[in-house]
């Protein structure tokens, strides 16, 4: 119930009834380990402490509770070797596919186009497909540990193909089909795929978009490649000509056949994410079938409180982890609402359409579309029925208190439940709680299982604002990273500054309020040896009417300088000049004139990955006067030319 819609900051805004405790999936675990002997005190800290001081129970007992059958020789949960080279259920075999797929009815996927037309596909349907396109990979020779990859949209093919290839026992990485083609290259290059799953194009913003001269570079540079999926009902853009053997989607899945799964090691590889690759060559981390599993049945089962035949829309792109996590749902019974094109378009109220006319139970967003609507009319409660929705996710970035303000407003009396994870893990780090008040601008709890804290410089446990480290292995921590044979680069991203404890390269901030994520880390603000997080600052000035985004970065410039501005997106028809003076007054008032910026640019926007991560870094290093070839992959962000704009912005500074 909402305890106050306008709750302060740390105060809280919403409970759930205490007679809905017991429909709960975290209530209904606790009652699982209980039964089997587990003694736990009454509340989520005490399940929490348990899970942390003994892992290797809580993963014994949650993959039961989870229903993941492990086949293979018993044995220990883990090796007892420090992380990153521990080993989870060594000599234990399953499929990921196997669990999504089996023993399950009614209607699985539930895909929204663009234009609204909406298809369902019952899990017979699914398995029946997933089973014609596995024989067909297996008849152009695809074998355990080819790698399959995709150009494709939000669209039931790319769950199908996923599926299909984790059948089998090979490994999926899959590109949306926006990507430029260097970055496709960069990511799919390493892969040396033996399988492509392409469209020729596909719609975005009411307009079919036609990508056949990219897809045409991408295939010339993978020579690997033997044969070519056409995915092409989805936009009027048809395939191309290809100098390999292609095959038109429905040709593929024309011929039924038995569906079978390959019982794999519980570490064999299962897909493979990238790194967003906006500096450098893109980070290829490898997940294995249990671990990728366990993890994100965790995520869905206790803390986004999914449940069997709930409806789970998650707005994602293909590219972004949320997406697989999504199709996991399908592994707790629920059904996954796939949004293909825009989500926005034509406007952020489509978003709410979809969530009601395909009554989605567990709705998961970016905190960025949170603090659009914000800025907007919208009052979703009154506009759509939404009575369905349990419960809103927001990750991405950290949602500001105007963000949970709104939600209870104009949403209504639902969970709202942010949370802080990452690719890294295909998992949170911290999130909700169903069970836990929610408290205006804080993150409920630390996930289940994971040791999570915030370090000092000097590698000490702090109550105040500090590095998110993770102190004892997780299930979903990468098993490798992609052609890193001596796993340098893997040590390097996150165990070098802490040996053999996990530094994700966050700040955070765990109090008896809850939990605060306050940006990057690599990306602080260093101004006369006093650190600031960005995210403060963003949370204060999105807050404005007249500022629809801000970007803010500090950067070293020569032996002296330090160099803090901010650029910021104006809403429509706000004042230039008067949105300064309002920035200005309002970072003195609800932070310090220590945050007050150099400098307010005003731009034609704020430039994100793909997956919508503001570029903080590549703009600094912009601003210490590198080039923006250097500092970019342009194929991996979302506006290339407005990044060309900052790096002109800093050329002329710098001149």
């Amino acid at each position: 119930m909402i305890v106050d819609g306008e709750a302060a900051d740390g105060e809280v805004i919403w409970r759930l009834d205490a007679d809905l405790f017991a429909d709960t999936g975290v209530v209904r675990f606790a009652a699982y380990l209980r039964d089997r002997g587990v003694v736990l005190g009454e509340g989520y800290d005490d399940l929490w402490k348990w899970s942390v001081a003994q892992p290797d129970r809580f993963w014994e007992l949650f993959a039961e509770f989870a229903g993941v059958r492990l086949g293979g020789t018993p044995g220990p949960v883990r090796t007892d070797q420090p992380m990153p080279l521990t080993q989870w259920f060594p000599g234990r075999t399953l499929n990921f596919a196997r669990h999504l797929l089996e023993g399950r009815e009614g209607v699985a996927i539930v895909s929204v186009a663009e234009d609204g037309a909406t298809e369902e596909l019952t899990w017979q349907a699914l398995r029946k497909e997933v089973s014609a396109l596995a024989r067909y990979l297996r008849s152009v020779g695809v074998e355990k540990g080819d790698r399959v990859v995709a150009i494709l949209p939000n669209v039931a093919e790319t769950v199908v193909g996923l599926l299909a290839t984790a059948s089998i026992g090979a490994i999926w990485s899959v590109c949306a089909p926006e990507f430029g083609p260097g970055a496709i290259i960069s990511r799919f290059a390493q892969l040396s795929p033996k399988i492509v799953i392409a469209c020729g194009g596909y719609r975005l913003g009411g307009t079919d978009r036609d990508r056949r001269s990219e897809i045409a570079e991408v295939l010339a540079a993978l020579p690997s490649v033997q044969n070519v999926i056409w995915v092409t009902r989805h936009c009027a853009v048809g395939p191309i000509e290809t100098s390999v053997t292609a095959i038109d989607w429905s040709d593929a899945v024309a011929i039924s056949a038995e569906l079978t799964f390959a019982d794999v090691e519980f570490g064999h590889p299962l897909w493979v994410l990238f790194s967003s690759g906006t500096t450098g060559i893109p980070k290829g981390i490898v997940h294995g079938h249990g671990g990728a599993l366990l993890e994100t049945l965790k995520l869905l089962l206790i803390h986004s409180d999914l449940r069997p035949g709930d409806r789970y829309l998650t707005v994602a792109s293909t590219s972004w982890v949320v997406w697989n996590a999504l199709v996991s749902a399908l592994g707790v019974g629920a059904t996954a609402v796939l949004m293909d094109g825009n989500p926005t378009y034509p406007s952020v109220d489509r978003v709410w359409q979809v969530a009601a006319s395909t009554r989605a139970a567990v709705m998961g967003v970016s905190a960025a579309f949170v603090h659009a609507c914000v800025k907007t009319e919208l009052s979703p409660r009154v506009d759509h029925d939404l009575s369905a929705l349990r419960a809103l996710q927001v990750t991405g970035s950290p949602l500001s208190s105007d963000g949970y303000r709104w939600v209870y407003r104009k949403v209504g009396d639902i969970w709202l439940a942010s949370m802080s994870g990452g690719t890294d893990i295909a998992s949170i780090f911290v999130g909700g709680v169903p069970t836990i008040p929610v408290r205006v601008g804080f993150i409920q709890a630390p996930a289940l299982a994971v040791s999570v804290e915030a370090w000092d410089d000097a590698g000490r446990p702090t109550t105040g604002k500090g590095e998110l480290v993770v102190t004892s292995p997780m299930p979903s921590m990468p098993i490798r990273f992609w052609g890193d044979a001596d796993g340098s680069r893997y040590r390097a991203s996150y165990f070098d500054v802490y040996p053999g404890v996990w530094r994700h390269g966050d700040f955070i901030e765990i109090s008896p309020s809850g939990i605060r994520i306050h940006g990057r880390s690599d990306s602080t603000l260093n101004r006369s040896g006093l650190r600031l997080g960005s995210a403060d600052i963003y949370a204060v000035v999105e807050s404005l009417d007249q500022i629809a985004e801000a970007l803010i970065v500090g950067a070293e410039i020569g032996a002296d300088e330090y160099y803090m501005p901010l650029f910021v997106k104006l809403s429509d028809g706000a004042d230039p000049d008067e949105a300064r003076e309002s920035i200005i007054t309002s970072i003195k008032a609800n932070l310090s004139v220590r945050y007050l910026p150099d400098e307010i640019i005003v731009m034609r926007g704020v430039p994100h990955t793909r997956t919508g991560k503001k570029l903080e870094v590549p703009v600094k290093r912009l601003l210490q006067g590198a080039a923006l070839t250097d500092v970019a992959d342009l194929g991996a962000v979302d506006d290339a030319a407005l990044l060309e704009e900052y790096a002109g912005f800093a050329a002329a500074r710098s001149a």
